[in-house]
């Protein structure tokens, strides 16, 4: 469809979403929203007039229609979420966040989402399994001091296992494996400013030394000590890096292919789901610190447990990332 129709048939619909806005009514006060001398909007018809016009805004984007349609669009539905979050609670927004618009918006971006799945995995499965077969592969990754230092933290004889410390300082390591975590996410996400390259480097970088450090461990025969570490907070850690690269991702492709607008104008127009990606990613970073300071490292749970506790968390995350929030629609799945 031409823009001159499109803007023909919607523009009246536009005129009366700006008029509802102008009300400065919120949700929950009764009667109408109303602009003289357009006609009057009940209150229960805003939600869906506003999914109208996140769909309006997709279709312009999608078809590039100029940039003052796009930026118009963009204004009516950031104020039609203000509108219609603004006034609630912090915690009912940011239970919105969690049980909708994060997953939503990882589904409407899975294509960034695998492409940094296959950035990050991708090295690190192949690591894995080479080294399995050509042991000797592992030192042109890592020197020797690098592995033998990964050998003692994962040794059988460990009354802890990870990085070596006392039993009394499990905050001290929960601090430091936030602060390990964040780095590892900052670079995927951070590289993207560089057109996207850095963001892809800091993917295939991180995947082949997990991998390499994995695959030397496992040749070694430390599977209960490694894998037995690494199942209780694996999923969260390594979703949290790939939503990390994603964000990187969407950078660098606003930043390459910006379309019609400005590569400025590009990435302001995906920045909400860019935060919202690192966002998420945060959220699952400090989770997997958490386990891993407190539950990874003792020797205590029997390895089957911990095995058991890793396959169930698998599940809930990609459960909760495929699943969550598609019972209703709401303002990111119709964008």
């Amino acid at each position: 469809m031409r823009q001159e129709l499109f803007e023909e048939r919607y523009s009246e619909r536009w005129r009366a979403f700006e008029a509802a806005l102008a009300t400065g009514r919120k949700p929950g006060k009764r009667g109408t929203l109303s602009a003289m001398p357009l006609t009057p909007m009940p209150v229960e018809e805003f939600p869906s007039r506003y999914r109208e016009i996140c769909h309006h805004l997709a279709l312009s984007r999608d078809r590039q229609y100029s940039t003052a349609l796009v930026e118009r669009l963009e204004h009516l539905a950031l104020a039609g979420h203000q509108w219609l979050y603004g006034a609630r609670a912090f915690g009912g927004s940011v239970r919105e966040f969690l049980f909708h618009g994060f997953p939503a918006l990882v589904r409407r971006r899975i294509r960034y989402i695998a492409a940094s799945s296959l950035l990050f995995f991708g090295p690190l499965i192949a690591c894995l399994i080479v080294i399995q077969l050509f042991p000797d592969f592992a030192q042109i990754v890592l020197d020797s001091n690098q592995l033998n230092e990964a050998q003692q933290m994962y040794a059988p004889g460990n009354t802890r296992l990870g990085l070596q410390r006392s039993a009394d300082n499990d905050f001290v390591m929960f601090g430091f494996y936030v602060a390990n975590n964040v780095r590892i996410d900052f670079q995927c996400f951070a590289g993207g400013i560089l057109f996207g390259v850095g963001a892809v480097f800091f993917m295939l970088f991180n995947g082949l030394v997990i991998g390499t450090v994995a695959g030397h461990l496992t040749h070694m025969g430390y599977i209960e000590t490694f894998w037995g570490f690494v199942a209780g907070h694996s999923a969260f850690e390594l979703t949290g890096v790939v939503l990390s690269g994603a964000a990187g991702l969407m950078v660098g492709m606003a930043l390459i292919a910006p379309g019609r607008r400005g590569r400025f104008a590009a990435l302001r127009a995906n920045m909400s789901d860019i935060i919202g990606l690192v966002y998420g990613a945060s959220l699952f970073t400090f989770l997997a610190a958490f386990i891993e300071a407190f539950w990874s490292a003792s020797r205590l749970p029997p390895v089957e447990v911990k095995y058991a506790v890793g396959i169930f968390l698998w599940i809930v995350t990609l459960s909760y990332l495929v699943l969550t929030g598609r019972a209703r629609k709401g303002w990111k799945d119709a964008s």
